[in-house]
């Protein structure tokens, strides 16, 4: 039996993945469907205004609102799933649980980007692809924004003018 992990993070790009596993689901019944929701933990500065109950439950609510709309979609098709909600660091658990399940493969979507903004943001897909020995399937999500194609060039082209133009005075 074929086991996937499929994280999700309530994002509009993690809702890419679901018509892939329902297609993958019809061509494989047999297919054991692990949805993963990772929520960042408190820092301890806000952590110790609130009870340990009161914490868990705050997480237990963002993950399901973060995991509803993916569910009703599994549901419509008639695919099995289990939930899993863990509170850590996102890349780490993510390894960790499709280790700990013992999945084939994870997969999970992410948001097109052009290489500058890939270069200076950090992304959960690639930390997850550094960190786990489980093959990771990659669905890409939206289009490159208008904003990424041109607003952050031309943002770093302004950056660099305006620090040559200093320096030389």
């Amino acid at each position: 039996m074929l086991k996937i992990l499929v994280p999700i993070d309530g994002s509009r790009t993690s809702h890419f993945v679901v018509p892939h596993v329902i297609k993958e689901f019809m061509h494989n019944r047999a297919l054991q469907i692990h949805l993963l929701n990772v929520q960042p933990p408190f820092s301890w500065h806000i952590a110790r205004f609130f009870c340990k109950k009161s914490r868990e439950q705050f997480h237990r609510d963002r993950a399901e609102k973060a995991l509803r709309p993916v569910k009703r979609a599994l549901e419509g098709f008639g695919v099995p799933y289990s939930l899993h909600v863990e509170v850590g660091d996102k890349p780490k658990l993510v390894a960790e649980t499709a280790r700990r399940l013992r999945c084939d493969h994870i997969v999970m979507s992410t948001a097109r980007k052009n290489s500058l903004t890939r270069m200076l943001e950090d992304s959960t897909t690639d930390k997850v692809l550094e960190v786990t020995p489980v093959p990771v399937e990659v669905i890409a999500g939206d289009a490159v924004s208008i904003f990424e194609r041109s607003g952050i060039p031309a943002g770093i082209v302004g950056l660099l003018a305006w620090m040559f133009f200093a320096a030389t005075d």
